[in-house]
């Protein structure tokens, strides 16, 4: 299904797209759940006339420092792409997003999938670095993270990506549109707790502005699909559990990095919705190094401590995977 929205601007016809972000509260590793709740917003969102539905990052599973997420992760072609494969067949539009998958050589990877109208995978991007704990979940790929489908050039960025100057090089001026998603998460209210508050409300902040400014560095719209709802896990080596939630922020951005539709956290589950023109525009200057914008005290302490054990740890499991 192609819309017939078409915009006039200067006498020249711009088609527009209807797109959806779903934000969604994930029952952590519950498969069956997980993807009868995407099922069923997506099924909203279709019937509200969106033709391109971005599902969360890790939208089967959830997100968290929890082995059993990688242990369970289904093939590249179980039942979350084919969920997404039969929701683009049944309603002709276009449905994406991220799952954690195992793939033929044995890797765990965060796979974002785009179905086409007629069921078929139009492209699929791994996420190139996993952050922070994440990393005892799955290794990071390597591609662009682009691909051609009905006219429109996609690019793909999940949550940290859209962080990174790395990401926004490789799709500056390259794209129509960025699809997106995240499952990002809060810092949790240990004391001193006036400290962690405001560094949760920065956390926030950054969360909420990250999809917005990458828009404007790529110069293209953006649709942001994300987690909401609490989220408990252990912490990585310090012996403590985290008691936190998902950011949330489903939501879609014009080219210059405007608002159009958000569904925040508060929102709880559902979905964004609204008409974005597919034409990339000249990007912004990215800034100079390898961030895009400050990550915040709490999570560079994180990134610098917990990629690497992570890294150690995700070993250590596929090691005992294989010797059984």
């Amino acid at each position: 299904m192609w819309a017939a929205r078409v915009l006039f601007s200067a006498g020249v016809a711009q088609q527009l797209l209807r797109v959806a972000a779903l934000q969604i509260e994930a029952e952590l590793g519950d498969l069956d759940a997980n993807l009868e709740l995407c099922e069923g917003h997506a099924e909203k969102a279709a019937r509200a006339g969106a033709e391109w539905i971005v599902l969360p990052e890790f939208f089967s599973s959830g997100v968290a420092y929890r082995a059993e997420l990688a242990r369970n992760a289904p093939p590249a072609d179980g039942l979350p792409t084919q969920l997404l494969r039969e929701l683009a067949r049944r309603h002709g539009v276009h449905v994406g997003g991220s799952t954690l998958v195992r793939d033929d050589d044995g890797q765990v990877r965060n796979a974002f999938f785009l179905a086409g109208p007629d069921g078929a995978i139009v492209g699929r991007h791994d996420k190139d670095i996993p952050t922070m704990w994440e990393n005892a979940l799955y290794i990071g790929g390597g591609d662009p993270g682009l691909f051609d489908t009905s006219g429109v050039t996609v690019g793909v960025a999940l949550c940290w990506e859209l962080m990174r100057t790395q990401t926004a090089e490789r799709l500056a001026g390259r794209v129509d549109l960025v699809l997106s998603g995240s499952g990002w998460w809060s810092i949790p209210l240990w004391p001193p707790r006036a400290l962690t508050r405001r560094l949760q409300a920065s956390n926030q902040r950054r969360a909420l502005l990250a999809p917005a400014a990458f828009a404007r560095y790529v110069g293209a719209p953006l649709v942001h699909a994300a987690h909401s709802g609490a989220l408990d896990c252990p912490w990585p080596l310090l012996g403590l559990s985290y008691h936190g939630h998902y950011q949330g922020g489903a939501m879609i951005c014009d080219a210059a990095g405007k608002v159009l539709a958000m569904r925040r956290r508060e929102d709880g589950p559902g979905f964004a919705i609204a008409s974005i023109d597919p034409t990339r525009r000249s990007p912004a200057p990215r800034p100079d190094g390898f961030w895009l914008q400050r990550r915040g005290v709490v999570a560079a302490l994180a990134w610098a401590y917990q990629n690497p054990h992570g890294r150690r740890e995700y070993r250590r499991t596929r090691a005992q995977q294989v010797a059984r």
